[in-house]
């Protein structure tokens, strides 16, 4: 079970994420969001579970407790629709609308009157 953890302090790295739920049973994996541009943290992340009773015993014992500043928020990860990023539109690139072809050159500077 894929497992979501928001409010994070914005020092903790992917082992002590693990740490915190290998308290709880197997944990496969767990990896703390990060800004590409920063390389700071989100303040959060996702773990992944192998088995759902240990997941869900981890859910409802960490959701609400404080690590830092804020209470954690842990629920199971939905999953993400058209599997490519968080943004509506295919593959998550982006808004498209059906029968609208992007014009060449894009941009502020690209041909205009092409809707």
């Amino acid at each position: 079970m894929k497992i979501f953890v928001a409010g994070l302090p914005y020092d903790l790295d992917d082992a002590e994420l693990e740490e915190i739920f290998e308290k709880f049973g197997t944990v496969m994996s767990a990896k703390v969001a990060m800004d590409k541009e920063t390389g700071k943290s989100k303040g959060f992340g996702f773990v992944e579970m192998p088995v759902s009773e240990e997941a869900k015993d981890a859910i409802e014992s960490l959701n609400d407790i404080s690590l830092g500043k804020k209470p954690l928020v842990v629920k199971e990860a939905e999953e993400r629709q058209g599997g490519g990023g968080s943004r509506p539109g295919p593959g998550g690139g982006g808004y498209s609308k059906p029968g609208f072809n992007k014009p060449p050159g894009g941009g502020f500077n690209g041909p205009r009157n092409r809707y």
